[in-house]
């Protein structure tokens, strides 16, 4: 990790602005989901940025797959970062690092009408260091290659995709031997990532998978969305009502003629 300190993510997979403007500010950076999530279209994901800015948090944009297209078009959205899946292989990422990464680092095209827009022409001068492209280690030929990829020039970070790796393992949803192998496979990323400087990034929702993350030395760690949030308020709520309503039918109602809840 760079720097001395877990900065904790939020994953957002409703296209819902208003949800980053009310909690955003509570994170340390925001994880738009364009893969998985319900994130769908250019207006969309632009809103969902311009939320970000608007609460002061970095905008991670996870694109749908390896196009360079989307991968620019992200950028010149004005992400701070780009997250792209399913990253297996060293020429895979060197296809990232071309679409991401101004020249000579990069082929990235020069011209995005928002970042010209908040920061000058000059912003191309800082954009390969400014601008941040991860990618997702979710595959056993990707956890193979892991040194390899966190060696490249222009890839400033990894992130464990906890769920698709067990998966390949063949591993249950549960269980020591999911459990072993995931702390396994949190340690040897986080370890490629701190050899060579690079960020690490892992989903550690829930205590057991924020302590394996936490004691690996992950450095951003997705801590919940908004759908988890949204499921869980929900049903807190609808028992908290149904408790209050169960004691209110259990208590005597004086006045004459009335007996139960009403």
């Amino acid at each position: 990790m760079n720097g001395d300190r877990v900065r904790l993510g939020l994953c957002m997979m409703f296209p819902a602005p208003g949800i980053i403007e009310e909690i955003g500010r509570d994170w340390d950076w925001i994880w738009l989901d364009g893969q998985h999530g319900q994130l769908g279209g250019y207006e969309q994901m632009l809103a969902m940025v311009r939320a970000c800015d608007y609460v002061g948090k970095p905008a991670y944009v996870r694109v749908a797959g390896h196009e360079a297209s989307a991968i620019s078009l992200a950028l010149d959205m004005g992400a701070d970062a780009v997250i792209v899946p399913q990253i297996d292989t060293v020429e895979q990422a060197l296809i990232a690092v071309r679409a991401a990464k101004f020249p000579p680092l990069g082929n990235r095209s020069f011209g995005g009408r928002r970042p010209i827009d908040l920061n000058g022409r000059e912003y191309v001068e800082t954009a390969n260091v400014k601008t941040k492209l991860i990618c997702q280690i979710e595959s056993l030929e990707a956890f193979e290659n892991v040194s390899k990829l966190a060696a490249l020039p222009g890839v400033d970070g990894l992130f464990l995709g906890p769920d698709d790796l067990m998966l390949r393992m063949n591993c249950s949803q549960s269980g020591e031997d999911k459990k072993r192998k995931l702390e396994e496979a949190v340690h040897t990323v986080a370890r490629a990532c701190q050899l060579f400087g690079k960020d690490c990034f892992c989903v550690g929702a829930g205590k057991e998978m924020m302590n394996i993350c936490l004691l690996a030395g992950v450095g951003f760690i997705v801590a919940g969305g908004d759908a988890g949030f949204v499921a869980a308020g929900s049903k807190g709520a609808l028992e908290m009502s149904r408790e209050a309503m169960s004691l209110a039918i259990r208590r005597p109602v004086t006045g004459a003629g009335k007996s139960g809840l009403y």
